[in-house]
């Protein structure tokens, strides 16, 4: 069996009672995530141009916006689950699994009239089939400069989409290939628009996948593997096809599900400078730091900082969250890293500006992701130092269930309003229970 036959044969076989209570609570906590972040950015101006272009009318739920086609509902869906970078990560390849998944999930839950528990299972399965087609490409394919989101995600949305419409294994495996054979999105897009738009055409094309293999198109059958395929073409520096290969140990052991490698965000920016932001609020918040007492902030950091994170002088807000030079200014005056550390003003602030020249960051491949060490030099001579083993949100440091409410509440009330942000949240808890999805997408497209 090749390994998109054998993801196919996952997507199928696996029982939905053998899938762990945990992994399920875990699929509920990115699902209260993205629909945060989601209705946070749903006012965003870009997402005007976005629903011009391919229309409202239609009857599946967009977050914070009405209703669209179901195709345009998952552009938009994970075109907003991305734009903050706000959602979750897996941390072993820097994949945003959630933002192409979820919505091509709950667009074909809404269509198929799914249980809430069947939602929550085909989201688990579709996540693990996107980190293990991300494992089977980390490191090569992201550093040829792929953004991963973009180009695995629609794996993802395809594979929970086809558990949803009730494929079998052979029209599952074309459905992973027509979402392979439209696999997109490059680095150079990111500190744009057009990075939120990779997870947007993923969960889209996923979903567009698996609805055209039930009515009858024919796909590639071998599209991981095939001479021509994803790995050749899309990785040719490498590929690892193991963990795939050990989709079997889910099944028959009980092995870790690759949600638990997941972290949700604290911060809303590139997650490998959120160390290094940890680091900072705490030396500002323990010493009672000013900007003005600053002569050097200093940190040593995972390789990944610099090549992601490098941006020194950012010109928009967009740019802004891929600096770790700003990230951590912003963390020493405001003492946070939400989304307004990250308008246009912010990212052009004078005070913001001559704080981001005095941090400098030194790469140390000894230094984990989620890991930093931070000296902070003031003008009396004192040098403060710390350092984070493992940041918050960070599989080894999750966000606890309260931090997350804490974290919806922040950005879901000022759309919808305390009590249907409140019901949201409460439905979304109660998924596993409901009949059906559409109580909840009811609640998550309204308009104040």
């Amino acid at each position: 069996m090749g390994p998109t036959a054998r993801l196919a044969q996952f997507i199928v076989q696996t029982d939905r009672e053998a899938i762990p209570v945990h992994v399920l609570h875990e699929a509920k906590r990115t699902l209260i995530n993205v629909l945060a972040v989601a209705l946070a950015a749903s006012e965003d101006p870009s997402v005007d141009a976005l629903e011009a272009w391919g229309g409202t009318e239609g009857s599946t739920s967009v977050f914070g916006r009405g209703t669209a086609s179901g195709a345009q509902a998952a552009l938009v869906n994970g075109y907003l689950a991305h734009l903050q970078d706000y959602d979750d990560t897996h941390f072993p390849t820097v994949l945003h699994p959630s933002a192409p998944t979820w919505p091509a999930v709950l667009a074909a839950a809404e269509h198929t009239g799914a249980s809430g528990v069947e939602t929550l299972a085909a989201f688990a399965i579709g996540c693990e089939v996107a980190c293990r087609v991300a494992l089977s490409t980390h490191p090569w394919h992201y550093d040829a400069g792929w953004h991963i989101t973009g180009t695995v995600g629609g794996f993802g949305a395809a594979a929970g989409a086809a558990r949803l419409f009730g494929l079998d294994e052979v029209r599952t495996t074309q459905a992973l290939g027509l979402a392979g054979t439209h696999a997109a999105g490059v680095r150079d897009a990111f500190g744009t628009n057009g990075k939120a738009l990779h997870a947007g055409h993923a969960a889209s094309s996923g979903l567009r996948a698996a609805s055209l293999v039930a009515g009858g198109f024919s796909g590639p059958d071998a599209i991981l593997e095939g001479r021509r395929g994803f790995w050749a073409v899309l990785s040719p520096n490498g590929h690892n096809p193991a963990p795939i290969e050990a989709l079997g140990d889910l099944m028959t052991t009980g092995a870790r599900w690759e949600l638990q490698n997941n972290g949700l965000k604290p911060y809303a920016n590139g997650v490998v400078s959120h160390p290094l932001q940890d680091a900072v609020i705490e030396l500002r918040n323990q010493h009672s730091i000013l900007a003005s007492d600053v002569v050097a902030i200093e940190a040593r950091v995972h390789p990944l900082v610099p090549e992601l994170m490098g941006r020194a002088q950012p010109e928009t807000g967009l740019q802004a969250k891929f600096s770790h030079q700003h990230c951590a200014a912003a963390a020493l005056i405001d003492g946070a890293g939400h989304e307004a550390q990250f308008h246009d003003e912010r990212a052009r602030d004078p005070q913001i500006a001559a704080l981001r020249a005095l941090v400098h960051a030194t790469p140390d491949a000894a230094v984990r992701e989620d890991e930093v060490y931070v000296t902070i030099r003031l003008t009396d001579g004192r040098a403060l130092t710390t350092h984070i083993e493992h940041a918050t949100g960070s599989p080894e440091n999750p966000m606890s269930d309260t931090h997350l409410e804490e974290k919806y509440r922040a950005l879901a009330t000022p759309i919808l309003g305390a009590p249907a942000a409140e019901a949201l949240l409460r439905a979304a808890w109660a998924l596993d229970e409901a009949p059906d999805v559409r109580g909840l997408m009811a609640l998550a497209s309204m308009r104040r």
